[in-house]
């Protein structure tokens, strides 16, 4: 899933390079924890248990559904033990990561969002995992995890993550609000369509969405107007192509309208999330791994919901978003087994399906898709299947290491043009891809 405003990363790592030279590679801290257990070794001699430390991100359902998964592994084995430690969203965790690993004192493990291996690789913060998977090929099966979530899980040819909790951005519906405005409950399936359901909502005294101005839903929309946001070899931007700056001149427009209502500021994805339980606006969109909790909501609020894809422009088009798990670095051979270990139980079909189940993230294996237990679901809540079926149209994010930085020159570059009438979408995005491509070149 992908939530939460992103910070400055490049600036952080960047600004912590000499202390990580200081700090070589030394596989000492405190990362990992032996306590004495009773798991016999093959000469009959008892071995230390090896306590290993997992952050992760966020709360509620996800938080859930991530503790589960960590009881049942250590119940599953004596030899090892996983402490498990909430740190926030994704940018708190990359944050007290970084500053961690600078201190020697690394998570074993962590969640990290996918747009940020690239930097995390490059700066040789976690471990290289392509030795690992092909001693363990057989075990682990890599060509089951679906290939449509495999892109941002390596970096420069090398294996860095296994596929966790994988998302991409789906259209939440208010079904009921949607009949009552005399709608097709089906919704819109393109821009012009949307455009014409809002207009039917605000003669209605409703908001067709809240949505803030999200650097993952721009991907999306770029992406369905046939472009990319960077160049093939991720060294120039495109944000002022035509398709860079058609979503922007569409969220203006529909904005003008008073069509959609667009909220800046730390709490616009929250503000997003309480009109659409609230009943004033009929659409958001969001992740993927909001869908049960969704079906919460509208139960409770007593209205109908349904997803789907995000509207097409010239085609679908999304980005994929959520986490893997990674392996930091500066650890000893024993504690890189033991992660490895981890890594390799939490991704397995049976903990796929669990946690797409409890969240409604994507299961990454193709065989936890194929189940009997998933295909059942699917027919029984049907919101679950629509970010399954979109992946068909999904592409990875970009990993550049200048990206995160990048993402927030563009993130304000729109909504400066939302806010400012005299501004237009392609001068805003020009002075963008100007900014962009001065980090880029670098």
């Amino acid at each position: 899933m992908r939530r939460g405003k992103r910070r400055n990363l490049l600036t952080l790592v960047l600004g912590m390079s000499v202390l990580l030279t200081a700090c070589g590679t030394d596989s000492g801290g405190s990362n990992v924890t032996s306590t004495a257990g009773a798991a016999p070794g093959n000469s009959g001699n008892t071995e230390e248990k090896i306590q290993i430390k997992y952050w992760y991100a966020y709360g509620e359902k996800i938080e859930e559904a991530k503790q589960e998964l960590v009881k049942r592994f250590n119940e599953s084995q004596d030899r090892i033990e996983v402490v498990a430690e909430y740190q926030g969203n994704y940018d708190d965790l990359h944050a007290k990561v970084q500053a961690a690993f600078a201190a020697n004192n690394a998570p074993a493990v962590s969640d990290l969002e996918i747009s940020s291996t690239g930097t995390f690789a490059r700066y040789g913060m976690i471990t290289d995992l392509t030795a690992l998977a092909e001693q363990d090929k057989e075990k682990l099966q890599i060509d089951d995890f679906n290939p449509g979530l495999m892109g941002n899980a390596y970096v420069d040819g090398k294996l860095y993550g296994l596929p966790f909790m994988r998302s991409t951005p789906i259209m939440y519906m208010n079904v009921s609000l949607l009949e009552e405005a005399g709608l097709d409950p089906a919704g819109p399936k393109t821009w012009d369509e949307f455009e014409e359901y809002g207009k039917v909502l605000k003669s209605k005294g409703k908001t067709a969405m809240t949505m803030p101005t999200d650097i993952w839903f721009y991907e999306g929309l770029v992406a369905q107007s046939g472009g990319q946001v960077l160049a093939d070899d991720g060294k120039s931007a495109l944000f002022n192509s035509p398709e860079g700056v058609a979503p922007v001149e569409f969220w203006k427009k529909l904005a003008g309208e008073g069509i959609i209502k667009i909220p800046v500021g730390d709490e616009a994805g929250a503000t997003a999330e309480k009109d659409w339980a609230n009943q004033t606006s009929a659409f958001r969109f969001g992740s993927t791994a909001g869908v049960a909790g969704a079906i919460e909501i509208s139960q409770g609020n007593n209205f109908k919901f349904n997803t789907a894809f995000m509207p097409a422009n010239k085609s679908y088009g999304v980005p994929t978003g959520g986490c893997q798990l990674v392996i930091t670095s500066k650890l000893s051979e024993a504690e890189t087994a033991a992660a490895w270990e981890f890594l390799t139980f939490m991704t397995t079909a049976e903990s796929t399906t669990y946690q797409s189940k409890h969240t409604g993230y994507l299961p990454t294996r193709i065989s936890a898709l194929e189940s009997e237990e998933l295909q059942s679901l699917y027919k029984e809540y049907p919101q679950y299947k629509v970010a399954v079926d979109q992946l068909a149209y999904a592409r990875p994010r970009p990993m550049e290491t200048a990206y995160p930085e990048v993402a927030k020159i563009v993130k304000n570059a729109i909504e400066k043009t939302l806010l400012d009438p005299k501004i237009s979408a392609q001068d805003a995005m020009n002075e963008a891809n100007e900014k962009a491509n001065a980090l880029l070149s670098k």
